[in-house]
Order: structure tokens, then sequence, then C-alpha cells
């Protein structure tokens, strides 16, 4: 493994510590206080000074994380709320939603509030709401490079209806700043079940100042409403935070590179005196043929979403009446990797964006 500047041999590693929790690992925790008391969460560490936070009671999404102290996403003033206090009606999911690195929308709906063939449905869906079950971690050596692997379960179900379920994985390797997760959904009912699911990962100071960019393969950028339109040719450009901001949501048709991936980053070339900073995200374009961009550069609410998604985000009523609505057959399983990691250096920019070039 790389560590500290320098590759290592696992036991030239294991002679120098007690333990490998000293270099890298996971521990459990939960919250004590106000709305985030009895909130299961576990910190992962990778060793290179990558942490994140993952909400075990929060559908397992990723409530923090930073890296060598850097915080690397948006940060909302709610915190990490217990799932009792989700309001699912409306725009409720938004009283509980603490930002974060990334949370889950769907997985039966996802986007905004409608009606759909006599169902109320509010926004994003129930999935970043979920407590998962059947959790579990553990570490592993492959020759000399060693991993950490948290994983779980959670349902979405009700009775006379949807019976679905999320199977994840999140991993990080020692000495890497980067994590990859893993999701097999399930349709464990016997009918048809609608299927939505978004990556919600949210990018924050200081990460996005002014000066940031986004860096990505898009074919073509469609504003979602009028309000986009407005200065659509700066989808990719943000300032400082602006007073009275009105959110700005782009559709971007992506292009995949030779095995299949797309990539996409915010980009803080200004950072700590020209070093560089950015986040990016990885996955397979067969997946998740959207990529959803939330642009809100207001004060306080100052963060840019980066969304791979298999849908829109104008509702599911609207998706069915396009006829773009993904189902599951009963027993039917669907495969989602996401990788989310950091550019830590100018030269670290660069090679990320001939990748994407």
């Amino acid at each position: 493994m790389k560590l500290f500047g320098r590759k290592y041999k696992r036991e030239e590693v294991l002679k120098k510590v007690g333990g490998i929790s000293q270099v890298c690992g996971v521990r459990l925790m939960e919250f004590q206080e106000g709305k985030e008391k009895g909130v299961s969460a576990a910190e992962m560490r990778s060793g290179s000074g990558f942490r994140a936070t993952i909400l075990l009671s929060r559908g397992m999404d990723i409530g923090y994380a930073e890296y060598r102290g850097i915080p690397l996403c948006w940060r909302s003033a709610i915190g990490d709320a217990h799932p009792a206090f989700f309001e699912p009606e409306g725009l409720g999911w938004l009283r509980t939603f603490y930002g974060g690195m990334m949370n889950t929308c769907g997985l039966t709906y996802a986007g905004a509030p409608c009606e759909d063939e006599g169902k109320q449905l509010g926004l994003h869906g129930r999935a970043s709401h979920t407590p998962a079950t059947n959790i579990c971690w553990d570490g592993a050596w492959k020759n000399d490079e060693y991993s950490i692997t948290l994983k779980g379960k959670l349902r979405e179900a009700v009775v006379f209806g949807e019976n679905i379920s999320l199977s994840r994985s999140i991993e990080m390797k020692a000495g890497e700043n980067r994590l990859s997760v893993h999701d097999v959904v399930e349709n464990m009912g016997y009918q048809a079940t609608e299927h939505m699911i978004l990556y919600h990962v949210n990018t924050g100071f200081p990460v996005l100042d002014d000066g940031s960019e986004m860096a990505c393969s898009t074919k073509q950028a469609i504003p979602r409403d009028e309000e986009a339109e407005k200065g659509k040719e700066d989808y990719g450009r943000f300032g400082a935070p602006v007073p009275g901001f009105k959110e700005k949501c782009y559709y971007h048709k992506m292009k995949a590179d030779s095995a299949g991936f797309v990539r996409c980053a915010i980009i803080n070339r200004g950072f700590n005196n020209g070093k560089g900073i950015g986040l990016y995200i990885k996955y397979p374009i067969r997946e998740l043929p959207w990529l959803v961009q939330w642009k809100m550069t207001g004060e306080g609410t100052y963060v840019v979403g980066m969304e791979p998604a298999n849908c829109l985000v104008t509702g599911r009523a609207k998706a069915r009446k396009d006829k773009t609505l993904q189902f599951l057959k009963p027993g039917e399983k669907r495969e989602y990797h996401l990788e989310i990691g950091v550019l830590a250096s100018g030269g670290e920019i660069a090679e990320f964006e001939k990748k994407i070039k």
C-alpha cells in the first residue's frame, strides 16, 4: 500500500503498528443530542487523511467527508436528523436534508412532489430516511493492499404495494483518497415496481468557492426551467455567494470513455495559494444515463450537486407520462457503482482533465 508518500509491504506496516486501526479502519458510533439523538453512524478512515461518516440510520448515506481536515461537502443547518423526524409530504424532505456528501433519492420515486396514479408523492423518496439492517464491516489484505468494507441493507415496502430492497457496500482502500459505493436494488415482490434512483452528491466550501469550475464530459446541458435558462452558459462556473440566488438545475447528457465511465468534478484551482483541490465522481453511464446538476450558490445554501441518476427530477407522474419511467420486474435486480474521490493537487486535477477530454 502507499502511505505518507511511500510504498509499504504488508509486513512493514504490521511491524510498526499495534493494530491496523492505527492507520485506517471503521468505528461505529451513535449521536447523542438534539434531532441527531439515536442516529447510528460509522466513521471510515483510509489513512490518507480521507475520512467519511456513514449514517447507518439514514440509508447508509454519507453525512460528512473531509481530506486532511478540509471539508469536502456542504452541510445544512439541520444536522444529521433522526429519520423519525421525516416529513414525506410535499417538500417536507427538506426539513431533514442535512446536505452531506451523498443522499440517495429513490427507490420507487425521486424528484419533484406530484400525484401519480392517485398517490401523493413527496420530494425525493424514502431511501435516505430508511435505517439500514444487517450491518457489518471488515478489513482484508490482498497481497500488500488493505481495504475496509461496510455493508448493510434497507427496504422500501408497503402492504399491497412495493417491496424493494437495496444492498449497499462502501469500500475504502488504505492510503487512497476515494471511496466506492456498490448498490444492488432488487424487487422482492410479485408485481412490477416503479424504480427511480438518484445519488445527490453535494459539493461545498472550500472546494466550491469564487472561481471554482465544473469539469465534466458533457455533450449537452439542458436547463430544467426558465430560471435555469438565465445564465445557462455559466452552468459550470461559480462565483461568491449571491444574495437571493434562485436554484438552477441542468440535465447533462454525458459522453463516456472507452470503458463506459463518466467523470465529473468541482475544481478549485486557487485553493491554498494555488495548490488546488477538487471533488470528483465516476460511474458507468449504462447504469446512470443522466447527470443532474444542482446549482444553488446562495448565502448559507452555497452548494453544487453532482447527481448521477436513472431519471430526471420532474417527478414520477411526468416520467410516466413521458414513458421514461423505469420498472423492476418481480425478482429483477439492478446494480449501481459510484466512486467519489479527492483531487488533492494541481497535478491530479490536470490528470483528471486529460481523462475527461
